[in-house]
């Protein structure tokens, strides 16, 4: 499948968002401490039903599945510590190389609000030079974003920093499981994203694709921990940017996880554990980044 077929597809089945975040809240840095970045906590052992309440027939069939302990982080991968695996690596992620090596089809795919083009109906595109150090492609810079998600990675790119990291990506039975632990109302799925007092993580509020009215104070990408964290403790597993795991969809898909900015209510209700997204395991956008997780040491008794 080529990358413009996948562009329209991510059109069709996540919905939009402006890729340049409105000012409505002018914060670079969320955590509630420095201690936070990059720490892991342990999710324990147990089962959890994998699919519970599924709205798409991809989220089907609900079986209940048994989970080993792991670690996973707190928050997703920023710009600062991919900048730091890049800096001691000198890697170059598939955007990056495209351009380097000449393809015509380099780039990464960049949303772009329609108030900023002429043609209204044309909110995706392939740029160029858009890749994780150019989140909009052109001039912009990620030198004012070091808490941002990290954004235009491939899953190799993905797996590359992991395994730097001394992790891996979480599968998808992991990853909905530490979601689906973390929910503020065990008996609602999605909690994550709405509770009582309205928005509890960064999606699209409003009509989409008409008006993102930014209730939850973000119509583009926050910068991690911007968001009360969930009950274990993890932030942005609901929202923000979809998060890559190591788990095929398909022959040439992997699976992504936990929705993004650009999941509107009456568009793209992925803003739940149980929700799956297929994509290309070479592509990147500006609105998929990951998070890690380790596998906990092992004991003289295992």
């Amino acid at each position: 499948m080529s990358r413009g077929v996948v562009i329209v597809l991510g059109i069709l089945l996540i919905g939009c968002a402006p890729s340049e975040p409105i000012n409505v809240i002018d914060n670079q840095s969320c955590l509630q401490s420095e201690d936070l970045l990059g720490e892991l906590i342990t999710i324990p052992e147990g089962s959890f039903v994998k699919g519970a309440e599924p709205i798409y027939p991809e989220e089907a069939p609900s079986v209940r599945v048994h989970v080993e302990a792991f670690q996973i982080q707190v928050h997703e991968v920023t710009n600062q510590q991919f900048s730091e695996f890049v800096r001691e690596t000198d890697y170059v992620t598939d955007a990056e190389r495209g351009v380097l090596n000449g393809r015509h089809d380099a780039g990464s795919a960049v949303f772009t609000h329609p108030d900023s083009q002429q043609e209204k109906n044309q909110h995706w595109a392939l740029e160029r030079y858009a890749n994780w150090r150019h989140p909009e492609g052109g001039d912009s810079s990620i030198d004012k974003r070091p808490l941002h998600p990290v954004v235009h990675v491939s899953k190799r790119d993905a797996e590359a920093y992991a395994n730097w990291a001394g992790g891996r990506l979480p599968s998808e039975v992991e990853w909905e499981y530490a979601a689906t632990l973390g929910l503020p109302d065990p008996n609602n799925p999605a909690s994550g994203a709405y509770d009582e007092n309205g928005a509890r993580a960064n999606t699209w509020q409003g009509v989409f694709p008409v008006i993102d009215v930014a209730e939850d104070g973000y119509a583009g990408i926050a910068p991690v921990g911007c968001f009360a964290p969930d009950r274990l403790g993890l932030y942005d597993m609901i929202g923000n940017v979809w998060e890559w795991t190591d788990t095929p969809f398909s022959e040439s898909t992997h699976t992504l996880k936990g929705g993004s900015y650009l999941c509107a209510n009456n568009f793209c209700r992925r803003y739940r554990p149980a929700a799956r997204h297929p994509q290309e395991t070479d592509f990147s956008s500006n609105h998929i980044g990951f998070r890690i997780v380790q596998d906990l040491p092992r004991t003289e008794s295992d």
